[in-house]
């Protein structure tokens, strides 16, 4: 069984820096996209940032110049760099796969359990 295991979340201040990791746990795992998503309280969780297979990438708008996905095959290990975070950027954020499709938009993700990213005024 495939797991998403999430790591790299805390306390920052605005305008400070982090960097989120989302190990697989199977080593070939056929997944066609890999995603961050994050979720604050009392909203809908939103798509952060994706990467495909294809070598896609898509970010929301609101990240966009600040955000960055990456992943390491080799280390079955997907991250997202956050520069200059905001306070709306506190949120839980989630790593999910797809294997349906390149845009993590399919109906059976799988994700992580969560990371936590607090950023502060």
């Amino acid at each position: 069984q495939v797991q998403l295991v999430e790591s790299g979340g805390g306390s920052v201040q605005a305008g400070g820096s982090l960097t989120l990791s989302c190990r697989v746990t199977r080593n070939n795992y056929s997944s066609r996209c890999l995603g961050w998503f994050r979720q604050a309280p009392g909203k809908g969780r939103e798509r952060v940032a994706r990467i495909g297979t294809d070598g896609s990438m898509a970010y929301a708008e609101s990240v966009k110049g600040r955000f960055t996905i990456s992943k390491d095959n080799a280390k079955n290990t997907m991250y997202l760099q956050m520069n200059s975070l905001k306070p709306e950027d506190s949120a839980m954020y989630y790593c999910a796969a797809d294997v349906s499709t390149t845009s993590c938009s399919g109906p059976s993700l799988i994700w992580g359990q969560g990371t936590r990213v607090t950023v502060s005024s």
